[in-house]
């Protein structure tokens, strides 16, 4: 029977966020400058921003934005936070074309990626956080994953020397989704859905809302598939073929899961009060609440790594990226959750 591996807490105290820039003709580096901008007053928590500093200087004159960089290193990141952004080199360079992606700057995404990721193994940083990737760019780059989630896990499982499963979860004020397929067709979701699949991942949802979100005895809402959860086999038989029976083998295991429930009925007000997450078949079925109700707070967590990674809920937005209009509300939630994320990590850990 497969497991959650178990959360290694290599973080050395109050190690500053590895803040990755994303795709840099998108949002990503104006995000991260309005994120230090706002600062402690808006409870933003030191972060360095692995990038090219001549790009993110250029972003900065563009929007009119006053902002001292300081070229650093992880150890030094938290020391000047305070008075300029940390910029944490890359051994790439960056092409500034706001808007227009350019396929030269993909070895610098994920350079900056990799780097995020061994500074938090080494323990030089507390948590991931990464500004918003364009795929298709990196694809044409040779890229093989299909998105950050899953290069991550193979960043992690390569450490550990274990195949990782990594879980997406989505975290706002009001709720917490998990989905259990994520970026497939939806008339690949019934041929994907496994009991097994459910399993393993509402069994790290638990795990991880115990150890790092400091919830014990989590309480999981498991969605149905077909409308009215199936209603008894009448509108589809995978409610009761597939879904039941994973709720009973995680209830037997002493996980407090229930279901499977109708969703149209499972994200109003009263119904959130009686479940920490809840985990849901397919994408938007998780997706629409969480961004329904908050749109610019809703964090992307990745469960189920030995190190903790957040982003914000959107991408890279090219269409207004230079131009002075993007929020950087969910970016603060990320950095705001990693910290907090990573600070009860390693409370647990009696570091």
């Amino acid at each position: 029977m497969d497991r959650p591996a178990k959360q290694h807490n290599v973080r050395k105290a109050d190690a500053p966020l590895a803040l990755s820039v994303g795709d840099p003709s998108g949002i990503g580096p104006e995000i991260a400058i309005a994120a230090w901008q706002a600062g402690s007053s808006a409870g933003v928590p030191p972060f360095y921003l692995l990038a090219d500093p001549a790009l993110i200087a250029a972003r900065a004159h563009r929007l009119g934005a006053n902002v001292a960089i300081a070229e650093t290193a992880p150890a030094e990141a938290s020391r000047v936070f305070a008075r300029a952004l940390p910029v944490v080199p890359l051994d790439a360079r960056f092409i500034d074309s706001p808007g227009r992606p350019d396929p030269a700057n993909a070895t610098g995404v994920i350079e900056a990626i990799d780097r995020a990721v061994a500074d938090c193994l080494a323990g030089d940083a507390g948590a991931v956080v990464t500004c918003p990737i364009a795929k298709k760019l990196l694809y044409d780059a040779g890229f093989r994953f299909p998105g950050h989630t899953e290069y991550l896990a193979h960043l992690a499982s390569r450490h550990s020397g274990a195949e990782l499963t990594p879980v997406m979860m989505l975290a706002g004020p009001e709720l917490r989704t998990v989905p259990v397929t994520i970026h497939i067709a939806l008339a690949e979701v019934p041929k994907t859905l496994t009991t097994e699949l459910i399993v393993t991942t509402a069994r790290i949802a638990a795990t991880d809302l115990a150890s790092r979100f400091g919830i014990a005895g989590p309480r999981l809402a498991v969605t149905g598939l077909n409308p009215h959860a199936g209603e008894g086999g009448t509108i589809g038989t995978e409610d009761e073929r597939i879904i039941r029976p994973a709720i009973e083998r995680l209830r037997a295991e002493g996980i407090d899961a229930f279901g499977p429930l109708p969703a149209d009925t499972m994200f109003h007000a009263r119904a959130r009060a009686g479940y920490d997450v809840a985990i849901c078949m397919y994408h938007d079925q998780a997706l629409i609440p969480a961004k329904a109700l908050a749109f610019d707070e809703a964090v992307n967590v990745t469960l189920g790594l030995p190190f903790i990674r957040t982003s914000p809920d959107h991408g890279t937005a090219f269409d207004i990226a230079g131009k002075g209009l993007a929020r950087a509300d969910s970016l603060i939630a990320a950095l705001k959750l990693a910290r907090r994320l990573a600070d009860t990590g390693t409370k647990a850990a009696g570091a």
